[in-house]
């Protein structure tokens, strides 16, 4: 017997430009696996006109030929891909609905890797399984497990704990993600890897995560990922911004030319109907006709169109589950909601369910109805629509039953039996709910933030304690707003809400909806209501949480600055907490409440001994974000930089980028743009990774502010005006008054005068809705350069009399610094060159770029006075500073200048900035250090291959040819 079919199960493959002969099972124990034929291309033939496959049934004794529609250009891509190893390896998203033919795709790939020496690592995402930590990842790991003794300590240790090898502490996902990174960069040095990675949406979150992050990581490293996943789905994958394969439907033709193989004995108007349900996936056009046999007069009562298409599988697959005898629905019951695959285990408790023993001969029917396979001592779905079809076929009462059967044989493992006997009852239970609650450290010990959540939810759903049982709760919406689930977020925070709730319950609930919300045009009403609320808590005992509510008012302040009366609100609560004196969230809290009327308090603060004794991660955060809030950058920097180092040792990318923004800013006051834009690269691309939007503008913004000052208009204004409207919308004052300094350094760097005073003006006028306390002190030096080139000095002087008096308020080290340089270019002919005498004499040794600017200002000013000599030296250091820090615009300004003193300017090699990509810099950076290339990877979390790649290109962009060679190439600031 002969017939030909759209290909839709696993496969060996056999075929010109790809495997010779390749065989896995389909569908069958046996070791006469089926294979594929590809007929047509090879060497020279370009892509062939059609992929033709053959398979032989060996159980029934048939021959099927299948032919693949529609798939040649995504083969050869696939191809492509796979030949490229071991060369560079990359990344591949398959994107389709149910059914049209990822996963066939997919075992193409793992059998052309395989033909080509390649080494092929696969899992399988369950949506039924997607809340138990990190099981896809352990399944794909299994075959390099052996590596796991060359990790360093801290990455093994991680990946230890999340498989449950050791005990340890809660692993972040992040660094489970570099260890894996590691190992499988390690494997790859033996043979390239294909990371084959099928319903990848279904995998649990924090395989999701590692392996994300390992994609975007590997594209110089010999691994390929290829990732299938349904279309639609959000998370990692669907953000990778990789190449993707997009899997539409067949053509109107060829679904007729299937389809009439598949129900040739059906009427043409029962085809049509097909038709038009199928919409050309081939999965529905060969499931279909067989539904619509077996239940013909309800398909006929069906209303067309009415369940999506997906359903329509899912009830095909119900439908033929249902025709099973007892014992094989009781087995595929059990295997439905069991969370693993392991054969003996689904059979005694299927026995258990049926009451009676089952032996393997129960698999059976399931097995010759394509709903089940065996491999090994494994039971697998033949699709995962499978599972989830058994499970909305069957009453509630079996489903309840399938889990307490599974409870019961799992009696030696109480981690995974609390987690099926809560889901086997029907009411409250608050001793299986306590077991919920303990087993929530354990998915936390081994990164199952995701199931944390879950536990904690189905925990309050058992509890009949209303108080504790909104508490729980809460706690479940903690977990699940660190996972970026905004709806789960809300919907949990109005399940609490109606519990009933402690005072500090709520208190924490007032705090929880605040976290997804900074900012906003409500703010000058919201941020009492959060100070009463934390002086509550504050009155009932907790004094963390009063802390956490009135850092969230405080932030309210800063990005929305919501007026005085608001900010002064929030200090008078802080200062009333008694014990937080040396409480550095204290300190943060005033900074950023009131950066100038607290700002003596707090730079005095810093300025003691208190501040050194600091050394965990959260008390140099805090204490950095009040040095950035006040306008201390030299300190700011230091603080950050120490809690970087640790952020980036635990792998705690959300936090990490946060440190990393408030750094920008005052690299670029401390000279050191290099840093400045690595930091902006890489803090842009952690918090797209994993922080709020509200930071990711922040970036780009800042990154806005980088591009302007080196003169790059038009990406400076793009940047500007594409975190404008955001800032627009929610009235944040203070990107807004970035998006100003960005404009206004862009235009002044470029000598456009005029506009760039336009802009910036609005930064201090308290009447204008860019105007920000704090963020000005950031803009002097760029307002009053544009004031004296376009002939606004009297206005400018009136500006410069108001930040005088600012000035005796606040000793910020920004605004001090910034306010010598404009003294003395807005200074009246008689006083200037005393002011330009008395900014010099100041230590500006960590203020390059105002010393500089002050040089080249007061180096003009000499020489169009005739004083040519003097001016000379000046100009000389103005020119080499602004050189090094990638200054262009105002290095060529020196340049022009030392010209018209009489003195040609030396040529110089290309900055390092000018020649090297940001990314670039920051390994060239640590090279100097002395780190080898692994060390490199493990701050960088990348590969040691792909640091070595990178320093590659570095060199001979520098024109030099070692690592001894790079320092006097790099930034020496």
């Amino acid at each position: 017997m002969q017939r030909e079919v759209p290909l839709h199960g696993w496969y060996g493959v056999r075929g010109a430009g790809l495997p010779a002969a390749v065989g896995f099972r389909a569908g069958c124990d046996s070791q006469d696996a089926p294979f594929l034929r590809l007929e047509g291309g090879g060497a020279g033939a370009g892509s062939p006109s059609r992929a033709r496959y053959e398979t032989e049934d060996s159980v029934g004794g048939s021959v099927v030929t299948t032919q693949l529609h529609g798939r040649d250009d995504e083969l050869c891509t696939l191809r492509e891909m796979i030949g490229r190893l071991p060369g560079t390896g990359g990344v591949l998203t398959v994107l389709g609905e149910p059914g049209i033919g990822k996963t066939t795709l997919l075992r193409a790939a793992v059998a052309a890797a395989e033909e080509s020496g390649a080494v092929a690592l696969e899992t399988t995402g369950v949506e039924a399984e997607a809340r138990v930590p990190f099981a896809g990842l352990h399944q794909l790991l299994r075959p390099v497990m052996a590596g796991v003794g060359r990790l360093p300590a801290p990455q093994r240790t991680a990946l230890q704990s999340a498989f449950g090898v050791v005990d340890g502490p809660v692993p972040e996902v992040s660094m489970v993600a570099f260890a894996v990174l590691n190992l499988l960069a390690e494997a790859a040095e033996d043979a390239p890897l294909l990371l084959a990675l099928d319903d990848a949406q279904w995998l649990d979150a924090p395989t999701q995560e590692a392996l994300a992050f390992v994609a975007r990581r590997v594209s110089r490293d010999p691994i390929l990922v290829v990732a299938v996943l349904h279309k639609g789905h959000a998370g990692p994958f669907a953000s990778l911004g990789a190449a993707d394969l997009d899997l539409a439907g067949l053509d109107d033709s060829t679904a007729r030319h299937v389809l009439a193989q598949e129900a040739g004995d059906l009427s043409l108007p029962v085809r049509e109907r097909i038709l038009r349900e199928a919409r050309g996936n081939p999965l529905a056009l060969v499931e279909l006709p067989v539904a619509w046999r077996d239940q013909r007069e309800a398909a006929q009562q069906a209303t067309p169109g009415f369940l999506p298409l997906t359903a329509r599988l899912e009830r095909a697959f119900a439908g033929r589950a249902a025709e099973l005898p007892a014992d094989s629905r009781d087995v595929l019951l059990v295997a439905a909601v069991d969370h693993a695959d392991d054969l003996s285990e689904i059979l005694a408790a299927a026995s258990v369910l049926a009451g009676r023993t089952l032996t393997v001969e129960a698999l059976d029917a399931a097995v010759a109805a394509r709903l089940l396979r065996v491999e090994g001592l494994r039971l697998l779905f033949h699709h995962p629509l499978v599972r989830s079809a058994v499970q909305m076929s069957e009453t509630l009462t079996r489903r309840l039953s399938a889990n307490a059967a599974l409870a019961e044989v799992l009696a030696d493992e109480p981690y995974r039996r609390t987690w099926h006997l809560a889901q086997s009852i029907i009411g409250p239970d608050d001793d299986i709910a306590d077991e919920l609650v303990a087993n929530r450290a354990i998915s936390l010990r081994r990164g199952g933030t995701a199931m944390a959540a879950w536990e904690l939810e189905r925990s309050a759903q058992l509890t009949s304690d209303h108080a504790k049982r909104g508490r729980r709760l809460l706690l479940a919406c903690e977990h699940a707003f660190g996972l970026g689930r905004a709806d789960q977020v809300e919907r949990l925070l109005r399940a609490a809400e109606r519990s009933g709730l402690t005072m500090l319950d709520r208190a924490r609930l007032e705090w929880l909806r605040e976290l997804s919300d900074n900012g906003g045009p409500d703010d000058a009403l919201r941020v009492p209501q959060l100070c009463e609320t934390a002086r509550e808590s504050a009155d009932e005992g907790d004094v963390q949480l009063a802390l956490r509510l009135l850092l969230s008012a405080a932030l309210r302040c800063w990005w929305a600055d919501a007026g005085p009366d608001a900010r002064a609100v929030v200090v008078s609560a802080v200062e009333s907490l008694e014990g937080t004196e040396n409480d550095p969230r204290r300190l943060a809290i005033l900074a950023v409440a009131e950066p100038v009327l607290r700002g003596r308090a707090v730079h005095d603060w810093l300025s003691g001994t208190a501040s050194a004794a600091y050394a965990d991660v959260e008390g140099l955060r805090m204490l950095g974000m009040a040095a950035h809030a006040i306008g201390d950058p030299v300190r700011a920097v230091g603080l950050l930089s120490r809690a970087e180092l640790t952020l980036r040792e635990q792998g705690r990318l959300g936090l990490l980028s946060h440190t990393l923004i408030l750094q920008i800013g005052h690299l670029l006051c401390t000279g050191d743009w290099e840093r400045a834009a690595t930091v902006s690269e890489e803090a842009h691309r952690t918090a797209g990774e994993s922080a709020r939007a509200i930071w990711s503008n922040a970036a780009l913004v800042l990154e806005a502010v980088i591009r302007g000052l080196r003169g790059e208009v038009d990406e400076a204004l793009g940047l500007a005006a594409s975190v404008a409207t955001t800032a627009h919308r929610g009235r944040l004052v203070h990107l807004l008054a970035c998006v100003q300094l960005a404009k206004g350094a862009a235009f002044v760097a470029t000598g456009r005068h005029a506009m760039a005073y336009d802009e910036l003006c609005s930064l201090f006028d308290p009447d204008s809705p860019n105007y920000h306390q704090r963020a000005n002190f950031d803009g002097v030096l760029l307002f009053a350069e544009a004031a004296v080139h376009s002939g606004h000095e009297e206005q400018a002087r009136g500006v410069l009399a108001d930040l005088e008096k600012v000035a005796l308020v606040t000793p910020s080290p920004l605004l001090h610094t910034h306010l010598l340089y404009a003294r003395a270019v807005l200074a009246e002919e008689q006083d200037a060159e005393h002011l330009f005498r008395t900014a010099l004499a100041e230590d500006l040794s960590r203020w390059p770029l105002v010393r500089s600017k002050l040089e080249l200002a007061y180096g003009t000013w000499l020489r169009r006075r005739r004083r040519v000599a003097e001016s000379r030296t000046l100009l000389r250091s103005a020119r080499a500073t602004l050189e090094l820090i990638g200054a262009t615009g105002w290095a060529e300004q020196a340049r022009a200048e030392l010209r018209a003193a009489g003195e040609r300017a030396l040529s110089v090699a290309p900055a390092a900035h000018a020649v090297l990509s940001p990314h670039e810099l920051q390994i060239a950076r640590l090279a100097t250090q002395g780190l080898s290339n692994r060390e490199i990877g493990e701050r960088l979390y990348l590969s040691p291959r792909t640091v070595g790649w990178h320093l590659y290109r570095i060199f001979p962009k520098l024109d030099i040819t070692s690592r001894a060679q790079l320092a006097s190439r790099l930034n020496p600031f």
